[in-house]
């Protein structure tokens, strides 16, 4: 059901330091901060060769990043997303399965302008799962 990994999301208690380490220190392809008000994060992606790292910022009192930074001070990985081909099949055979959705069940529009899921990291071994539809 899953498909490649499409990145893997790192919080980040400042969103410019860990921009230039990675584009500075590692000689990374980082692209500009992009806020993501319907999510509560800045993002910024670092292009790799066969998939991609996202940095997570703060964005408003709101942002879910914030309690994970209070309790990862230093930050830390947050998340992995995984395409699949159809998200409502996807969500429909991960419930039947006993998998939680998290949120109101319903796809969001994240990052990359497409269908996003956010599956409860208890049901997968400690890990916080993004879908998002390829």
């Amino acid at each position: 059901m899953i498909g490649r990994l499409n990145h893997v999301a790192i919080a980040v208690p400042d969103l410019a330091a860990a921009s230039a380490i990675y584009r500075d220190t590692l000689g990374a392809q980082v692209s500009a901060p992009v806020d993501q008000p319907d999510h509560g994060v800045t993002t910024v992606f670092i292009a790799l060769p066969n998939t991609k790292i996202e940095l997570l910022g703060v964005l408003g009192d709101a942002s879910p990043i914030a309690g994970f930074l209070q309790k990862n001070p230093f930050g830390g990985i947050h998340h992995v997303c995984y395409e699949v081909d159809d998200i409502l099949a996807a969500r429909a055979r991960l419930k039947a399965a006993g998998a939680r959705v998290l949120g109101d069940g319903e796809p969001r529009i994240g990052a990359h302008g497409k269908p996003v899921l956010f599956l409860h990291p208890k049901d997968f071994t400690g890990t916080l799962v993004e879908l998002e539809q390829a």
